[in-house]
């Protein structure tokens, strides 16, 4: 009898880093199955395997945004010590060659898979950007007559909702 394959979704593990899309050297090595240190013990004697483009290491600055965003712990109080690697499509499937275990292949497919949904979703999203637009503001331009048949006091509060809405939804 054979097993059900589920497919993991591993989209929330893809970031933006200096316009590439990456997976951090935590989330990857955890995938593969493989400690950390491990992981980046590979990149570091395996240098010539990963070009700029595959892998690179996270600025402090950068490092910094992340660990904000993401409320992990400082240096020096349990947490990383050092700015994780970035890895890219090209980078993760490299690092599953030269980890070599059933897992670390096993998963790439999977990490693969995801870094091509991620494009096409962006493919997809980018396809018709001028109709959108067009939209909007055919959108702005009724709300805009309707808004100025009404008395000043009914448009400033009027305004002042929608600036509240706005202001809402952005915070989620």
């Amino acid at each position: 009898m054979s097993k059900a394959i589920v497919s993991p979704n591993l989209d929330h593990l893809i970031l933006t880093i200096r316009k590439h899309r990456v997976v951090l050297d935590s989330d990857l090595a955890a995938l593969y199955g493989v400690p950390t240190k491990r992981l980046n013990e590979q990149l570091r004697r395996n240098a010539d395997r990963f070009p700029p483009d595959f892998a690179f290491q996270l600025t402090p600055e950068e490092w910094n945004v992340l660990r904000s965003q993401f409320a992990t712990s400082k240096s020096g109080s349990g947490g990383r010590r050092y700015e994780p690697y970035a890895f890219t499509e090209h980078g993760a499937l490299m690092a599953a060659n030269i980890l070599n275990s059933t897992q670390a292949i096993r998963m790439s497919v999977e990490v693969i898979r995801a870094f091509v949904r991620l494009r096409q979703m962006a493919l997809a999203g980018a396809a018709r950007p001028h109709d959108q637009h067009r939209r909007l503001l055919r959108k702005i331009a009724a709300g805009r007559q309707i808004m100025d048949q009404r008395p000043i006091e009914i448009r400033q509060t009027r305004k002042i909702e929608a600036l509240q809405r706005l202001s809402c939804t952005e915070r989620r």
